[in-house]
């Protein structure tokens, strides 16, 4: 037999959201799986080096993960038009990126290129070093945080190309697993005329500092 809930009775929108937000963990859930985990590991979360650390660890993961707080797109709205007829290349390099392994929660450390071909406008600089702020401050993997920096940039900004470079060690493959540190990766997102005039794209490169992988310049 079908039970039909009647109209009345069902969860309004804001319903499920409230009930959605109560489900978001406290701080002190937070602290006590850290606890667990202190625990699990084999030391004694109440002697005195571990007291806090429940208390630190949640500290540091609001810092780790406050991407998730952060709206990409707004960050780029605002932009300038004054610039003059400016239509060659902006290149942000070496932007610091510290990002979150989504499979081992361990350390992804890198460096960041952003390039754009301006179309009418151009964006603050220090936009740009935030939109990479905003993806790698999640849990992660390299392959899709390059895809979401480049494609969030071309959606918003209408440029004539974007280009991302990411060049990071993972720390889930140099400390853990098969143990190769000095192992660097390296992915690229080439859309516009970055993917299409293979010109503009040695220039990028050149630019950058030819730092990348040859497969950037097939």
């Amino acid at each position: 037999m079908n039970i039909v809930t009647p109209a009345s009775n069902r969860p309004t929108k804001a319903a499920a959201a409230s009930t959605s937000a109560d489900r978001h963990p406290t701080r002190e859930q937070a602290e006590a799986a850290i606890r667990v985990l202190l625990r699990w590991a084999g030391d004694d979360p109440d002697r005195e080096g571990l007291r806090d650390t429940p208390s630190r660890v949640a500290r540091a993961y609001q810092e780790y993960f406050v991407g998730y707080a952060e709206d990409p797109v707004a960050l780029l709205e605002r932009t300038f038009e004054e610039t003059d007829g400016y239509d060659e290349i902006v290149l942000l390099r070496d932007i610091r990126l510290e990002s979150t392994c989504e499979h081992h929660m361990a350390p992804i450390i890198g460096r960041v290129h952003v390039a754009y071909l301006p179309h009418r406008r151009v964006v603050g600089i220090s936009k740009l070093a935030r939109v990479v702020d905003a993806y790698s401050k999640r849990l992660q993997i390299q392959e899709k945080l390059t895809a979401q920096i480049a494609n969030t940039i071309q959606d918003v900004l209408m440029p004539r190309g974007v280009a991302v470079v990411i060049e990071a060690a993972h720390q889930c493959m140099t400390t853990r697993g098969v143990h190769k540190p000095g192992v660097t990766m390296v992915t690229s997102r080439m859309l516009g005329a970055f993917r299409d005039n293979a010109a503009t794209r040695r220039e990028l490169l050149a630019m950058i500092g030819n730092r990348g992988s040859n497969i950037l310049t097939e």
